[in-house]
């Protein structure tokens, strides 16, 4: 969910984050096959399966630009994505939120919510933040136990 994980700092942690975070049309994560295929078929760069899951595991990190650049076409963000700290974590978060929209629960709750006033949804958010803590509590109470 949006939040609740940090923004990925590394090459393989935002390469593996767009694998998570984009879905196929049927909506499963992409696998390294149909990713490299695509970049080979898009821009021509040579672009092995092995190479892609070594980029994604941190064993490689030192891609061409070319590479990245066939990357970020595929999954349709800037270049910078892999490279610039402020402009990654934000592309993280829009690409987390679309995430969660992804559930039909939060979806529901965040389309009542476009209904609301701006008083009623700081009132929504403060419950949030209280479930919130609520929950982060308990689950902390669980580890302990």
């Amino acid at each position: 969910m949006a939040g609740t994980e940090s923004s990925p700092s590394g090459l393989a942690e935002r390469i593996d984050a767009l694998f998570r975070l984009v879905l196929d049309p049927d909506r499963r994560p992409y696998t390294n096959e149909v990713v490299a295929r695509a970049c080979r078929e898009r821009t021509g760069v040579s672009f092995s399966t092995t190479y892609l899951w070594q980029l994604r595991t941190g064993r490689r990190d030192n891609p061409t630009k070319r590479h990245l650049e066939a990357l970020a076409q595929f999954f349709e963000v800037p270049p910078a994505y892999f490279f610039d700290d402020t402009q990654g974590a934000e592309i993280s978060r829009q690409l987390e939120l679309l995430g969660a929209l992804r559930d039909a629960e939060v979806r529901d709750v965040a389309l009542r919510a476009v209904q609301l006033s701006p008083e009623a949804l700081g009132t929504v958010s403060d419950l949030i933040d209280v479930i919130a803590r609520r929950e982060a509590r308990a689950a902390d109470e669980g580890d302990d136990a």
